[in-house]
């Protein structure tokens, strides 16, 4: 009987001893360093995980950073004072940021877009809904919803609506997260330099006719504004479109766009040829 003690002590004991040691040669050999930067880099980001640098979030973004296989400018959510301290953690020439904010590309608005007379939409709000459903109260099924998703995905209350049912932008507060422009539904929001400032502020590709009757502010594809521009405008599927790489703003006759749908998107300030800003591509 104590034999038999003897020989199950001795047995756990060495077992013990030997799963222990395995143990402590794993932890040597598969011990993982973490680089002491990648949580420094993690304090100062705005930790919106917003993923507008194309990572997962805030810490996927500090781990790629530090490897050396993201570049501390993507993070435009936190501008160049953040992209000047990652560079100055990393010991790496800081880049340039260019700022980046959201465009609502359509004007259809309650006072523009003609509403359905004979199937009106009861129903919840939700834009993703709206579309799913019957595509909401307006005849335009390519224009802004007016469910307000957009502004209920942005992070940083740099959008509202307006009294005419669109979604207008704070360009001082928007970090071109680009979060609205995955809400919606629609594709009419996008993300642009700042500095960039014509559009064309409409989506719909019907034909010219159904165009003017579905909206006051559609482009109805009457392709004025494509024809002298040198490939600066195309028209594509009854829209016109801009081709920022070759655009040159001087050649566009804005004043010959009878709904205004090609405009600067501060149509209220005045801007005289010597002011207008170079596009970027």
């Amino acid at each position: 009987m104590v034999l038999t003690f003897i020989v199950a002590i001795v047995t756990m004991g060495g077992l013990g001893f030997i799963f222990a040691s395995a143990l402590a040669v794993a932890d040597k050999k598969l011990k993982v360093v973490e680089d002491l930067r990648i949580a420094e880099v993690n304090e100062i980001l705005p930790n919106a995980n917003c993923g507008a640098c194309g990572n997962a979030g805030c810490y996927d973004f500090a781990v790629k950073v530090v490897q050396g296989k993201v570049d501390p400018s993507k993070c435009t959510v936190g501008g160049q004072d953040v992209i000047d301290e990652v560079s100055r953690i990393l010991g790496v020439e800081a880049g340039s940021s260019t700022k980046m904010v959201a465009r609502v590309l359509c004007r259809g608005g309650n006072a523009e877009a003609a509403q359905k007379e004979n199937a009106a939409y009861y129903g919840p709000q939700s834009c993703s809904v709206q579309a799913l459903v019957g595509g909401g109260d307006k005849l335009c099924f390519d224009g802004c919803l007016g469910g307000g998703e957009c502004v209920d995905a942005c992070q940083f209350n740099a959008m509202y609506m307006n009294d005419n049912g669109l979604p207008v932008v704070i360009e001082e507060l928007c970090t071109g997260c680009g979060l609205c422009a995955k809400a919606c539904p629609r594709n009419i929001i996008e993300i642009h330099p700042v500095d960039r400032t014509l559009f064309v502020f409409c989506k719909n590709h019907d034909d010219p006719k159904t165009s003017k009757k579905v909206c006051k502010a559609a482009c109805i594809a009457c392709g004025i504004c494509a024809r002298k521009s040198d490939g600066g405008v195309v028209m594509l599927d009854n829209l016109a479109v801009i081709n920022y790489s070759k655009l040159d703003i001087s050649k566009i006759p804005l004043d010959k766009c009878s709904t205004k749908a090609i405009d600067f998107v501060h149509a209220d300030v005045q801007i005289t040829e010597e002011k207008i800003p170079a596009e970027v591509s």
